[in-house]
């Protein structure tokens, strides 16, 4: 953990595939991002003083050492395991005992230590479509977790947190969607205030799932090979890239069709005074030529309203967590 002491208000982006932080620092933005994923391996001492030596993030549990954060990927990869994950369709994982443990010390590895009380706003996801609200038990545990750490933590929808983002310009008002590996959050916004919140549960992990179950791989391996070499509008002679083709195209048409169903029921409610902006982020939304291939199918649908354009975050990654540090700095 860092030793100096945490005061500035800070954002945090908890998602199913990582944990990202932003603060503001002499006038410029600074994220850090850890996998919010990890592995068990032997215990040696020689592994573990290694692991001091190199200053990887780890933990001992039940006799083994417990490896989270970035370097939990190269050993699974190595080992020819699946990492743990600690949380699974958007929410903290039900089938893994460890996660508020694991995520407790990613967060506070990636924040340091607090010295007084400090502000920081987490993203929560938004209920999928045609569900109930389902997620009581996930906002309030995070958000004990980061109390207990010493923050004055409050949420904000992830969707949203896209707009106060990369919407400034257009007076916050657009559609923030984030592509993120357990869920796609969507949110429309008119001037900062929140109109229509939802998500797709089509997101990364069902590509990496999918794609695996077809050639064989381990999902891990998939969503390395992703996000290393996956690109729209190309041709590959291998059969796991076209199988990553097929079920990226079955994500984006299940998210626009989710968002002109949503959009759809809300009926005359939406009649806004000019077009809007749609901004795509997250860590599923960066193979080249994936706006163009969303932006395609949207216009190919008869949505219910009128779109001015469709960007692209300039940092997908870390726009959800530029997001909720402005909420942060807002509410400070």
């Amino acid at each position: 953990m860092k030793t100096n002491g945490q005061t500035q208000p800070l954002g945090i982006d908890i998602g199913t595939s990582r944990i990202c932080l932003a603060r503001r620092e002499e006038g410029q933005y600074r994220f850090e991002t850890q996998l919010n994923a990890f592995v068990s391996i032997p215990h040696s001492a020689i592994t573990e003083s290694v692991l001091k030596k190199e200053k990887i993030p780890h933990s001992m549990s039940s006799g083994e050492i417990v490896v989270h954060g970035n370097e939990s990927e190269k050993l699974a990869e190595l080992l020819g395991i699946e990492m743990r994950r600690t949380m699974s369709k958007g929410m903290l994982n039900p089938s893994e005992p460890e996660s508020l443990n694991m995520i407790r010390q990613m967060i506070a590895s990636l924040a340091g230590e607090v010295k007084e009380k400090a502000k920081v706003c987490f993203t929560v996801p938004a209920a999928p479509l045609g569900a109930g609200d389902s997620l009581t038990y996930h906002e309030a545990t995070l958000k004990q977790v980061l109390t207990e750490l010493g923050f004055e933590a409050q949420p904000v929808n992830e969707g949203l947190a896209v707009v106060y983002s990369e919407l400034e310009a257009n007076n916050f008002t657009g559609i923030g969607v984030s592509c993120g590996a357990g869920l796609c959050n969507v949110c429309l916004a008119y001037l900062a205030v929140p109109v229509i919140s939802f998500s797709v549960p089509l997101a990364g992990d069902y590509i990496d799932a999918s794609a695996a179950s077809v050639t064989g791989e381990r999902a891990n391996h998939i969503r390395m090979l992703k996000e290393e070499s996956f690109h729209f509008n190309g041709f590959f002679p291998d059969k796991t890239h076209q199988v990553l083709g097929v079920y990226h195209d079955v994500l984006l048409g299940g998210l626009v069709d989710g968002m002109v169903d949503a959009f759809s029921h809300a009926g005359k409610s939406l009649r806004l005074n000019r077009p809007v902006p749609v901004v795509l982020s997250g860590g599923t939304a960066m193979p080249a030529g994936f706006r163009d291939r969303f932006e395609k199918i949207l216009r190919e649908k008869e949505f219910p309203m009128a779109i001015s354009e469709v960007l692209l975050a300039p940092e997908p990654l870390h726009s959800a967590a530029k997001g909720a540090l402005a909420a942060a700095l807002t509410a400070s």
